[in-house]
């Protein structure tokens, strides 16, 4: 299987557990990792044989825009979720990170794998 990958796509939304994280937008970022055949779409050389990321990317801004998450371990499987279903996606690597979470520390986050690779 190959790989298509989006790295680093921010999103600003409502994330945290605290009473002032459900009224301040905070930044998270996101890089996603999807197993894809390739092969028709290079063969081709048509998006229409593509998995777009483009399309991806749009489907996971407006599943996390705006909203209320208190976990980013809910953000990514909200994620997963909807992109397996929607695209019949084998397999996913998601990684959520929430830069602003520790002032001591650079990033935090976590990762999930969904799927078969």
């Amino acid at each position: 299987m190959d790989i298509i990958f989006i790295k680093e796509l921010t999103i600003m939304t409502y994330v945290g557990v605290y009473n002032w994280e459900k009224n301040r937008l905070q930044k998270l970022v996101l890089d996603l990792e999807i197993s894809w055949n390739n092969q028709l779409a290079a063969i081709s050389d048509n998006v229409v044989n593509c998995l777009n990321y483009e399309i991806i990317t749009e489907v996971v801004i407006s599943l996390v825009t705006g909203k209320h998450f208190s976990l980013i371990e809910t953000v990514a499987e909200n994620i997963s979720d909807q992109l397996i279903s929607q695209f019949k996606i084998p397999w996913i690597l998601i990684k959520v990170s929430k830069p602003s979470a520790i002032p001591q520390a650079s990033n935090v986050g976590v990762i999930i794998e969904r799927g078969k690779r």
